[in-house]
């Protein structure tokens, strides 16, 4: 009787190890069983109806007390959202930890699609204050396509990896490159330039567009690698061992190297989006400002 309450001691505890486990694997986009995106949802309805049932003529816009109730929960909105780059610093944990401040940024931020539609009436046109509302659009999109990119890319990033670190697959890439100087060695002047321009090859030597598409026109490894394998043909079989050596060398070298890039396209890929993002914040920041002071101005 003991030995089992032992075990079912252990058996708990174990249980309880896994939901505390699990709760520390939950996304911010599913905190709280996805609160902030039922409260998002809920308020965006209700503004919905409320719109739709307020009789006024003409139908509620900028200039309507629904719409300056509209405009400056938006404003507001808009400024408390931008607090998350300085809440970051902050790690604290509770109710409004980084985790529930950043589920609330996100599907906050969704609803202001809402907010700021039923704030202009639906009244756009070649003005500043459509300009307000397009950049805070375009901050949206941004940002939804910030969190595409931290809901796939991540698993996609380690699956690369396969349990290896970025330094592990650069040491891996320097190993190899000392095997190929070593067996290069007796070589003629040709096919050992061609191997010296492999070993220069860099993966880190692209350009930003590159970086992000992963697209790489041929590259010095693999032109060494197209020589050596043409060796063959050339009917002088008195180095075949050494040039199927060199072969399995920069085959690996390339592969080590598509890899590198993949994972440097994978990590581009997550943070090039806040390039986008931040700059959209401040201009839209500005164009708030400016939709503000004329519309006081004018009013």
């Amino acid at each position: 009787m003991a030995t089992r309450g032992v075990q079912s001691r252990e058996a708990v505890g174990i249980g309880r190890t896994a939901v505390s486990a699990g709760a520390r694997h939950e996304g911010f986009l599913r905190y709280r069983h996805g609160f902030w995106g039922k409260f998002a949802l809920l308020l965006s309805l209700v503004l919905i109806v409320a719109y739709l049932l307020i009789d006024v003529e003409p139908r509620p816009n900028g200039g309507s007390w629904y719409g300056y109730t509209l405009g400056t929960a938006g404003v507001l909105l808009i400024l408390w959202l931008t607090m998350l780059g300085v809440r970051k610093r902050a790690m604290t944990p509770g109710k409004w930890s980084l985790k529930a401040w950043t589920s609330a940024h996100v599907y906050l931020g969704l609803s202001l699609i809402v907010i700021a539609t039923l704030h202009t009436g639906f009244q756009l046109g070649w003005n500043v204050h459509t300009l307000a509302w397009a950049l805070m659009m375009l901050v949206i999109v941004s940002g939804i396509f910030g969190i595409s990119s931290y809901a796939i890319l991540p698993r996609s990033l380690s699956d690369n990896r396969d349990e290896a670190t970025e330094r592990q697959m650069l040491e891996a890439v320097a190993d190899i490159d000392r095997q190929l100087f070593d067996a290069a060695q007796p070589l003629d002047a040709a096919f050992a330039a061609e191997i010296r321009e492999a070993l220069d090859e860099d993966a880190f030597g692209a350009g930003v567009m590159r970086r992000l598409t992963g697209k790489y026109r041929g590259g010095a490894t693999k032109r060494a690698l197209t020589e050596i394998r043409s060796h063959s043909h050339r009917g002088d079989h008195s180095l075949d061992d050494l040039f199927d050596k060199l072969e399995a060398l920069l085959a690996r070298r390339q592969a080590a190297l598509s890899r590198i890039r993949q994972h440097l396209r994978f990590k581009a890929l997550l943070q090039v989006w806040l390039y986008i993002h931040v700059p959209l914040t401040f201009a839209l920041l500005a164009a708030l400002s400016a939709h503000i002071v004329s519309v006081f101005f004018y009013w």
